[in-house]
C-alpha cells in the first residue's frame, strides 16, 4: 500500500495515463479542421445499393475518432469495390467540441440508432452492415440488444473492439490506488469508463450471452492490440460469429490497435469478405496489394 502522501501526488499522472491508454486512436490529435472536412467518395447520400452489394455500409468510429479521420483509408477501399458508405459522429460531451465518443455508450447507441434510421430512408435498404472500429466495434451490441437494432442490420464487424473491456495492460488495476480516479473517469469521460473490464455498462451488455439472434458478427483482432487488453478479450461468443487474428492469416502482419483500423489491407480484405461472404476469398499476406 503506498503512503496517502505519495498518493496524492501520483493520481493525477495516473488518471491522465490511463484516459492516454484507453483513448489511443489514429485521430487524437483531430482537429476543428479535421472534423468538418468533407469526406471523399462516401456520405453521397444519393447513393443507391447495387444487387451485388444491396445494404449500405454504415462505419462507426473509436474513441477520440470522427466520421473523416478514422477512415480515410477503409473508406474509400469499400466505395471502389462498390458500396455505399456512410460514417457519423456520435459521443460528444458539451464543451469538447473536436473529440467525440466520450459521451456515455448507451446514449451513443442511441445516435447510432437515429443514424442508420437516416442512411435506411436515404437508400431504401431494408437493412445496413455495420463496421467499427475500437468502440465503434463494441457500441453497436447495445444498440443491436436493446434498442431494435437486431431488425434493421445484417452484420457487425467490429476490428480491435473491446467487447468486454479492457484492462489496458493491468492499468486499471491501479484504480482502487487512487481514490476518487474512478469517479473522474465516470464525471468527465463516462466513455471511457464504460469500457473498463467489469464497468455496469459491460455488464449488462454481456449478460445473457454476447450475440442477438439474426445477425452475423465478424470480430477482427491483433496480438499486438496494446489497448484493448487482453486481445482475446475482443472475442464473441454464440452463433453467427466469426473470430478473426490476422497474425493467422499473415504472421508478418505486425498492426497494433491504430494501424489495423487505419491502415491494415489484412483486416480490410477481411471486412469484405464478412460484408459478402458469399463471394470471400482467402485472406494471406499477399492481401496488402489488393
Amino acid at each position: 500500500m503506498l503512503p496517502p502522501r505519495i498518493r496524492r501526488a501520483l493520481r493525477p499522472a495516473a488518471v491522465l495515463l490511463l484516459v492516454v491508454a484507453a483513448t489511443l486512436s489514429p485521430v487524437s490529435t483531430a482537429s476543428a479542421e479535421a472534423v468538418s472536412r468533407p469526406s471523399s467518395g462516401w456520405n453521397d447520400y444519393s447513393c443507391k445499393p447495387s444487387t451485388a452489394h444491396p445494404r449500405p455500409v454504415v462505419l462507426v468510429h473509436g474513441t477520440f475518432g470522427n466520421s473523416v479521420d478514422n477512415w480515410l483509408a477503409l473508406a474509400p477501399y469499400l466505395v471502389r469495390r462498390g458500396y455505399c458508405v456512410f460514417s457519423f459522429d456520435y459521443g460528444q460531451l458539451p464543451g469538447v467540441p473536436f473529440f467525440h465518443g466520450l459521451g456515455p455508450i448507451a446514449k451513443s447507441a442511441e445516435q447510432l440508432d437515429t443514424y442508420v434510421d437516416k442512411v435506411l430512408a436515404a437508400t431504401g435498404a431494408a437493412e445496413a452492415d455495420l463496421v467499427g472500429h475500437s468502440q465503434g466495434g463494441m457500441m453497436p451490441r447495445h444498440y443491436l440488444k436493446f434498442l431494435g437494432g437486431a431488425d434493421k442490420v445484417n452484420a457487425l464487424v467490429g476490428i480491435a473492439p473491446d467487447n468486454h473491456g479492457t484492462t489496458l495492460l493491468g492499468l486499471t488495476k491501479l484504480l482502487p490506488y487512487f481514490p476518487g480516479a474512478a469517479d473522474l473517469l465516470n464525471e468527465k469521460t463516462p466513455g471511457l469508463a464504460d469500457q473498463i473490464a467489469g464497468s455496469a455498462f459491460l455488464q449488462k451488455l454481456n449478460e445473457g450471452g454476447d450475440t442477438v439472434p439474426g445477425v452475423r458478427y465478424t470480430v477482427i483482432a491483433t496480438k499486438y492490440d496494446e489497448v484493448v487488453t487482453p486481445y482475446r478479450s475482443q472475442f464473441l461468443d454464440g452463433p453467427g460469429v466469426r473470430n478473426v487474428l490476422v497474425q493467422d492469416l499473415c504472421p508478418l502482419d505486425l498492426s497494433e490497435h491504430v494501424a489495423i483500423g487505419l491502415l491494415d489491407r489484412i483486416a480490410y480484405h477481411e471486412v469484405t469478405n464478412a460484408l459478402d461472404p458469399a463471394r470471400a476469398t482467402p485472406t494471406t499476406c499477399a492481401s496488402v496489394i489488393g
